[in-house]
């Protein structure tokens, strides 16, 4: 996915893509391919782009208003609807929408050390080198080797699933971290 910053009112656009980070980690090992498939989240692997159209990109951003979020072009006023969601990403729509709570510290090192099997310590330095509730992609991506070594899979799963969605559905203006409470 693509993240817009701006600084002024009709700001440089800076384009971010993390789709070599999900390339570079690749499919899903064998062991943890029914879990990946069972969370409906599979079609996000192959999403990703590498490259776009500036050109497009960027008139899209022109065109984009936060305050109603929708586009205003020439032919009218444009929505994404969850209906665009499945048929551009491939995903179920399904269930209540679900409004995330801060998380503080303690409760975000809680929930590492419980679905990532990480130790108190690791989370914890993980958790302060990013300045709030936040892990690395490339932290992740060192989980999710690990836990395949020792196969613990459900653990692999979970860290994969967060990095999937860290480059992809909740990519943040770092480039580089991903909250925890998507975990």
């Amino acid at each position: 996915m693509f993240l817009c910053t701006s600084i002024q009112e009709r700001p440089e656009l800076k384009l971010s893509s993390h789709g070599r980070k999900v390339h570079n980690l690749g499919r899903p090992i064998p062991a943890i391919e029914d879990m990946v498939a069972g969370t409906g989240l599979s079609p996000l692997i192959a999403c990703s782009i590498d490259t776009g159209d500036r050109g497009l990109i960027s008139s899209f951003f022109e065109r984009w208003h936060r305050e109603t979020s929708s586009f205003h072009l020439p032919v009218g006023e444009v929505s994404i609807t969850l209906d665009d969601v499945v048929s551009l990403l491939h995903l179920p729509i399904v269930g209540a929408f679900h409004d995330f709570q801060p998380l503080r510290t303690d409760e975000a090192v809680l929930l590492l050390v419980e679905l990532l099997m990480v130790s108190t310590e690791v989370a914890m330095a993980e958790i302060g080198q990013c300045g709030g509730p936040y892990v690395r992609l490339q932290w992740l991506r060192d989980v999710y080797q690990r836990r395949c070594q020792i196969q613990h899979w459900t653990a692999a799963a979970r860290a994969y699933l967060l990095h999937l969605l860290g480059c992809t559905l909740f990519a943040n203006k770092s480039a580089t971290h991903v909250h925890v409470a998507h975990l």
